[in-house]
């Protein structure tokens, strides 16, 4: 497998230095801008991606490309199921797509927290690019996926899709 700095070469052929590292404060506003630059994550508020900067670095992540933020997946341990990592939004700049950055992440943020043993997220049926990005993901990972739906169309007050949380694990 070649490095992530050489399959973004062909890119962004000056760009070679890429980092995958827990986002800060500092790295709020950027998060923020990703997502809404995303065109489909639901936006959060400013104040919500800098204190989740602050009070769930440690089971985020960012990648940069020369110094800049480039991408991000938050998540955070659940509460209740204590070895279980929720991701809650990935987000790619549209310059750095289709060059396995969300992949990077997700697998970066597995092997920083070895006590998780299964991974969730929550996906729309219509999310075919995240369905993928989750299913490679546990392909990768030699694990299984059961998804079911977690939330309703009805439970949502404002006419949402309803979401299917997608369980993945036990990680190998």
């Amino acid at each position: 497998m070649q490095n992530l700095e050489e399959e973004l070469k062909h890119i962004h052929p000056t760009e070679t230095t890429v980092a995958l590292r827990e986002p800060t404060v500092d790295d709020g506003a950027a998060m923020w801008r990703l997502a809404r630059d995303s065109k489909t994550l639901d936006l959060n508020s400013s104040y919500a991606y800098l204190l989740w900067a602050r009070d769930f670095a440690r089971t985020s992540v960012i990648v940069t490309v020369d110094g800049e933020p480039a991408g991000f997946v938050t998540g955070y341990v659940r509460p209740d199921e204590p070895t279980t990592l929720m991701i809650w939004q990935v987000a790619v700049d549209h310059a750095y797509r289709g060059q396995r950055l969300a992949s990077r992440m997700l697998a970066h943020l597995a092997e920083r927290h070895p006590g998780c043993t299964h991974v969730e997220t929550t996906i729309t049926s219509d999310n075919t690019a995240s369905i993928a990005l989750f299913m490679s993901f546990a392909s990768a990972q030699g694990a299984p996926v059961d998804v079911r739906t977690v939330f309703p169309a009805e439970a949502f007050p404002d006419g949402r899709d309803a979401e299917l949380v997608f369980r993945i694990g036990p990680l190998a």
